[in-house]
């Protein structure tokens, strides 16, 4: 299998016989078919029959329904399998790194990096979400715990922020477990209450373990988290 991570400064490839995960940088200019082209001659002497590739934005019924807010445009459309001549599972980015940080019960996944991620898992069934773009402040949560948050506001104040939008989230949602993840949650110097960091190497986690559901849709569905 290969677990392919597209985020909004790198896209990050692990097939699941290897031990160190590759990456090139991904910007606002990377298309689907740059992304596969990349992908592909990074890989080029791995094997693997599957792939699943975890975007960073909505996805139904294994396709993506909306154009990703940090990278080019022509994802919806694409046709995935085709390009890379496999079977392809496609599920949201934070989606994937919540699956693979679960331990079991009711867990809120909060991803921090370019944007704001989030899924909750209940008892093996996985909702990924789109809580970074609620009306927060001026703007929206991400806008504030993004990195553009972090850049405009500093750590300091981001760190504030987060942990403002972390209990808000918690007290709204009242989450079992709640995992800290993405590139930016190392930035924290304090976890808030209750939190645990995630790992972004949970992300290729999640994306070998997907296949283990018996080709059931995401969303709403009871996966094996084994």
């Amino acid at each position: 299998m290969l677990a392919i991570d597209v985020g909004g400064t790198h896209v990050k490839i692990l097939a699941s016989e290897q031990s160190e995960h590759r990456e090139f940088e991904s910007g606002p200019a990377l298309t689907a078919t740059m992304m596969v082209e990349k992908v592909r001659a990074l890989a080029q002497d791995w094997t693997y029959e599957r792939v699943t590739i975890g975007y960073p934005g909505p996805v139904l019924h294994n396709r993506p329904v909306a154009e990703p807010h940090n990278l080019s445009s022509g994802w919806v459309a694409f046709n995935y399998e085709d390009a890379f001549a496999k079977p392809v599972k496609i599920m949201n980015d934070a989606a994937m790194q919540a699956l693979g940080s679960y331990q079991g019960g009711k867990m809120l996944f909060l991803g921090f990096g370019t944007g704001l991620g989030s899924t909750m898992i209940v008892e093996g069934y996985l909702e990924p979400m789109e809580l970074g773009h609620l009306p927060y402040r001026k703007g929206t949560y991400e806008d504030y715990v993004g990195l553009r948050g972090l850049k405009a506001h500093g750590k300091k104040k981001w760190r504030v922020y987060v942990a403002d939008v972390v209990a808000r989230l918690v007290a709204a949602l009242e989450p079992d477990d709640v995992v800290l993840g993405g590139g930016n949650a190392k930035r924290l110097t304090e976890l808030p209450t209750g939190c645990r960091l995630g790992d972004n190497a949970n992300a290729f986690v999640g994306g070998f373990r997907v296949w283990r559901s018996n080709d059931r849709p995401h969303g709403s569905e009871c996966l094996d988290t084994s």
